[in-house]
């Protein structure tokens, strides 16, 4: 079979088409023939500074779409040739990868392939975000970091189906902005969010756009500068909820300067690693996640879809921070 795996970190190009054996499903696990591949940039973090790769050569790519090839031991409810979405440790840069059956997910009826492959990582990510452990409650706002991106699109759309106040966003272009707009957010804010001379940057624009109140929930993937500011954002007993590491900057740190007189609160959220510790939970939340894109609450545009062979280049698009919505690879 063909796959995509890099021997070295580095920029697009070390990415390379291998031959390799297609791998069998021992007990607990699905093997699953690939029809697409989710793009995340999590796997651009991955391919160039070694992001949850556990060892050389590696096989990039954490969602797919397609059909289920063989069950290992123990597999029940799931059979040769379904229709499956599936959240997978590594390796979904290629045409057939084995998941844990745990993270391997029936698709939805009314929902093709190309579409459920946008569903694993980002859908329920964003649920979880506003949901699970940034409780947003009806009439209140919501800022989102990132908000042309998949996550982002898809948060704008579910903040404003739960009855959120107003949802603002940060993009780094007009044109990403135009899009936001498309998608949920009410207010979009465009370009660094660190402060320009004379100015308070983000916080400022927050505070201009919400009567000098802040907002509620702040939801940021980049870290560094950014979770600061998005900290500085929040209202009175505001909840920021960090999911990511975009800027690879050096662990955050707040105590209670940052969040004692405002009565503000700090939380986090991993898809990868809630599969690993508790994946009970994870399909759970991903049940309900789905259900909003088969009652089209919520849609996810493909805005570029790649080859297999093809993968260096999407990650080019990516890198370049000049994408919106989901990038896909066809596989199969």
């Amino acid at each position: 079979m063909r796959a995509i795996e890099f021997q070295e970190y580095g920029g697009p190009e070390v990415l390379r088409v291998v031959d390799a054996e297609v791998p069998e499903p021992g007990p607990g696990r699905v093997s699953v023939d690939v029809a697409w591949a989710g793009v995340n940039f999590a796997d651009l973090k991955a391919r160039s500074e070694g992001y949850r790769v556990p060892a050389l050569p590696h096989r990039p790519g954490l969602e797919v779409s397609g059909r289920v090839r063989a069950v290992g031991a123990g597999v029940t409810g799931l059979a040769v040739g379904q229709e499956v979405a599936a959240l997978t440790e590594g390796g979904a840069y290629a045409e057939v990868v084995v998941a844990d059956a745990v993270t391997v997910f029936p698709v939805p009826a009314g929902i093709g392939l190309r579409t459920a492959a946008t569903l694993p990582t980002v859908l329920p990510t964003a649920y979880a975000l506003l949901h699970s452990v940034g409780r947003l409650q009806p009439g209140e706002s919501v800022l989102v970091q990132g908000a042309a991106g998949g996550v982002g699109t898809v948060a704008g759309q579910l903040a404003r189906a739960a009855g959120a106040g107003a949802v603002y966003g940060v993009v780094s272009s007009q044109s990403k902005a135009r899009y936001a707009r498309e998608h949920g957010y009410d207010e979009v804010y465009v370009g660094d969010v660190e402060a320009a001379p004379g100015t308070d940057g983000l916080p400022a624009w927050v505070r201009a756009a919400t009567g000098g109140r802040g907002v509620d929930l702040a939801l940021d993937a980049v870290g560094g500068e950014t979770f600061r500011q998005s900290l500085a954002s929040l209202a009175v007993f505001g909840r920021l909820v960090s999911f990511g590491n975009a800027s690879s900057a050096g662990p955050w740190h707040v105590g209670q300067p940052e969040l004692y007189p405002g009565g503000r609160s700090v939380g986090g959220f991993s898809i990868l690693t809630l599969a690993q510790t508790s994946p009970a939970d994870l399909r759970a939340l991903a049940e309900r996640a789905f259900a909003t894109a088969v009652d089209g609450t919520v849609t996810l545009p493909v805005t570029a879809e790649f080859d297999l062979a093809d993968a260096a280049e999407a990650h080019r698009l990516m890198g370049t921070r000049a994408s919106t919505g989901k990038l896909l690879l066809r596989v199969g």
